[in-house]
C-alpha cells in the first residue's frame, strides 16, 4: 500500500478508500487502469457512462445528492461546457486544490504513449493549462451529444470558487487566464459560416460579460 503524499491537503472522508498511486497521489475513481497502472491522462469510458446513469461522483464514484460541483476552466466558465461529469463538493474541492495539473500551471499534458484507441471526449478542446481552476456548484445540467460521446452543458451556479495552486485565486489571476485563453474562443467563432458568424461572436462576447460576473472581488 502506497502512502498518501505529506504536502497534499486533508483527505476528506468519501476519497479514503480510493487507492493510492506510486507518487502518493489518491487515483480518482474515473482514471483509467492500464496494465495495472492507474493513467490520469485517460478517462474511463464505461466509468463515464455510469456516472451519467447512476448519477455518481466523477471523483469518488459514490452516489450524488441534488447539487452538483464541476471543476473547470476560465474558458468553460464562458461557454459553460465540462468534458467531465460532476463531483459531490468535497471531492471536487479537493481535485482543485491537489491535482498535480490544476495546482502546477506549468505542467503541460503529456500526449505521448497514449493508450491505443484513445480519444478526445468530444467538442472543441483548448490544449493549455489555463493556470487557474474553478470550482462551480450548480443545481443541474444536461447531457448533450458530441462526437464521439458527449459534453455537458452546466447549469446556473449558486456559487463559484477559483483556485490557483491550490489556494484561492485573486480577481487579476483569473483575469490572466482569461485573457490569454478567450482569443482562442473568439476565433473559433469567427471560424463559423458567414450566415453565423455575428451571431456566434455576439452570443461569446455575452457569454464573457456573464463569466467576469463570476470572479472573485
Amino acid at each position: 500500500m502506497n502512502k498518501l503524499r505529506e504536502n497534499l491537503p486533508p483527505l476528506p472522508p468519501r476519497l479514503h478508500r480510493l487507492p493510492i498511486d506510486d507518487r502518493g497521489y489518491p487515483v480518482p475513481w474515473f482514471v483509467q487502469w492500464i496494465n495495472g497502472k492507474p493513467d490520469f491522462r485517460v478517462m474511463d469510458a464505461d466509468k463515464r457512462i455510469r456516472a451519467v446513469r447512476e448519477k455518481r461522483c466523477w471523483t469518488c464514484g459514490d452516489i450524488l445528492g441534488a447539487r452538483f460541483a464541476f471543476v473547470i476552466g476560465p474558458m468553460c466558465a464562458i461557454n459553460r461546457i465540462s468534458a467531465e461529469p460532476p463531483s459531490h463538493r468535497e471531492c471536487a474541492e479537493y481535485s482543485a486544490r491537489a491535482c498535480p495539473f490544476l495546482t502546477m500551471p506549468k505542467m503541460v499534458r503529456r500526449e505521448n504513449d497514449l493508450p491505443e484507441g484513445y480519444a478526445n471526449p468530444g467538442g472543441e478542446m483548448i490544449a493549455r493549462n489555463p493556470g487557474v481552476a474553478l470550482l462551480w456548484l450548480t443545481r443541474g445540467y444536461r447531457v448533450v451529444k458530441a462526437e464521439p460521446t458527449f459534453l455537458f452543458v452546466i447549469g446556473d451556479p449558486f456559487e463559484t470558487v477559483w483556485y490557483k495552486e491550490g489556494r484561492p485565486a485573486t480577481r487579476a489571476e483569473v483575469m490572466e487566464s482569461i485573457d490569454s485563453g478567450y482569443p482562442l474562443l473568439l476565433e473559433e467563432a469567427r471560424s463559423k459560416p458567414i450566415e453565423y458568424r455575428d451571431e456566434a461572436v455576439a452570443f461569446l462576447e455575452q457569454s464573457k460579460l456573464s463569466a467576469l460576473a463570476l470572479l472573485p472581488v
